[in-house]
């Protein structure tokens, strides 16, 4: 499966660009801060795909955090809102 890191994805726009892509087959992974984000956009997602996606609470500014977070998984690419 596709895998794609989605920065920002608790927002509007990256939660519905998630919604999307869970439907059409691809697997995102959300790092967001949530300074313009809550964190039930998250239950959202699962209550219109049936699916939870990876969530990362930390900023993308953090060096070390992004790092764990590719070590952890194999991404394909990143679309960053």
């Amino acid at each position: 499966m596709v895998k794609v890191l989605v920065t920002g994805g608790i927002g509007y726009i990256g939660s519905h660009t998630c919604v999307q892509m869970i439907q059409a087959g691809i697997d995102p992974i959300i790092v967001d801060n949530l300074s313009n984000a809550k964190i039930e956009v998250l239950s959202r997602i699962h209550a219109l795909t049936d699916k939870t996606p990876v969530f990362y609470h930390g900023d993308i500014r953090d060096e070390a955090f992004l790092d764990k977070v590719f070590a952890e998984h194999n991404i394909d690419a990143v679309i960053h809102f």
